[in-house]
């Protein structure tokens, strides 16, 4: 990856393109089950989203895995799949891009109104 691919975020573009055509393959439970995971793991990504391709990836392989070998996705996930993707993304309560940074913030208007 290049300087150019890390700027215009190409390179997570070409990987999310892949992603979504494998999910693409899936049986129909399992399609809508991977949005719902998509949708539920990305407010735990960091400013740019890189950490959470391998997890992606993980993710898609298991369901991909799964359903070859004829499993239903609540044999997989469970019937929450909101807590599995807390699960995946760290402990319950994991901080997203936002948190951190008004964390920061408070932090950084508690220094100065302690001067």
């Amino acid at each position: 990856m290049n300087l150019w691919e890390k700027i215009t975020v190409s390179d997570m573009t070409k990987e999310m393109k892949s992603f979504e055509s494998r999910a693409k393959k899936l049986p129909v439970d399992y399609q809508v089950a991977w949005e719902k995971i998509n949708a539920n793991l990305w407010p735990h990504s960091d400013f740019t989203g890189r950490n959470l391709m391998p997890i992606l990836d993980g993710v898609l392989g298991l369901l991909e895995e799964t359903a070859a070998d004829g499993q239903s996705v609540q044999e997989v996930l469970g019937d929450d799949i909101r807590g599995f993707c807390l699960a995946l993304a760290g402990e319950e309560g994991a901080k997203s891009f936002r948190d951190k940074w008004r964390e920061q913030l408070n932090n950084n208007i508690a220094k100065k109104l302690d001067k």
